[in-house]
């Protein structure tokens, strides 16, 4: 192996990395749920929400579209999707 060979682990960002990099280039505050719905969006599942509302009539916040254009710069940023 060659330093120029990474594993596919190595080139994920974490969620605060991907955080921090939209707060730094845009200034907007995302919260892990939007960047879980993006990444869910572009075919990116890591594992199941464990974490699921228990009714079905329980409200869950759809990211909106800025912040949306923002998330996937950085996974474009990060080399998550093309």
């Amino acid at each position: 192996m060659t330093e120029l060979d990474v594993t596919k682990a190595e080139t994920k960002a974490t969620y605060e990395e991907i955080k921090t990099y939209v707060l730094e280039r845009t200034g907007l505050k995302v919260s892990h749920l939007y960047i879980a719905q993006l990444k869910a969006k572009h075919g990116i599942i890591e594992r199941d929400c464990y974490n699921k509302p228990k009714t079905e009539g329980d409200h869950i916040p759809q990211c909106p579209p800025e912040k949306e254009k923002a998330i996937e710069e950085a996974l474009r940023h990060f080399q998550m999707i093309s």
